[in-house]
């Protein structure tokens, strides 16, 4: 009997207790949580394989420019010239293409010494940086400013390529096969490297029918 009047006792003080769960999940469940979730995000792939290139050209030395370019164009002769003014960064990058080495352009002489013909030293790519370079001044643009602009970016891109060549990039891309190639063919061959430039064959010219 005492156990029974306890429980008795105790059954008010349980069903508050359980109104109390009940009523909080129940907020929960129309009001939300307070915590913040991550939103969904789904994403679908649909990606193309367009084509593939291979890549033998390796890059021996990098030319960094940095030049004032003054642009002037002539419109008429009754105006004045169009002038625009550049401050630009720009680069070009010496190389050598391996995939045009032959089979015939390595010869080994005996047991310790291998001769590699290697194609000549080319630019593999001159570029500016436009995020380094800059507008700095127009004049007499008549309207034209964006194509002046545009034809005095690509006259600075080619004056890259010039200047590169004018430096001797050609020879200093050629010098650092040597010191870089070397090393790295007698490591693989156990051999003596001898690195000679590659000849382009030309075809005879056929004399004149008379």
């Amino acid at each position: 009997m005492p156990l029974i009047r306890f429980f008795i006792k105790l059954l008010p003080l349980l069903l508050i207790i359980a109104a109390v769960l009940f009523v909080w999940r129940l907020k929960d469940s129309l009001l939300g949580t307070n915590e913040t979730k991550e939103p969904e995000v789904v994403v679908n792939h649909n990606t193309i394989l367009t084509s593939v290139d291979e890549l033998g050209k390796m890059e021996l030395v990098r030319y960094n420019f940095k030049d004032v370019v003054e642009y002037e164009k002539e419109v008429s002769r009754w105006i004045p010239n169009s002038k625009i003014a550049l401050i630009v960064t720009g680069e070009a990058v010496g190389c050598i293409d391996f995939t045009k080495i032959r089979e015939e352009d390595i010869f080994f002489r005996g047991d310790t010494l291998v001769q590699v013909a290697v194609p000549q030293p080319e630019i593999c790519y001159y570029k500016l940086d436009h995020s380094k370079s800059k507008v700095f001044s127009k004049e007499n643009t008549y309207f034209q400013d964006a194509d002046l602009v545009q034809e005095s970016y690509r006259y600075a891109e080619e004056n890259v390529k010039n200047a590169a060549l004018n430096a001797g990039i050609l020879r200093q891309t050629q010098v650092n096969a040597e010191k870089i190639l070397k090393p790295m063919l007698e490591e693989i061959t156990g051999r003596k490297v001898v690195l000679v430039q590659q000849r382009a064959i030309q075809n005879p010219q056929m004399p004149q029918k008379r």
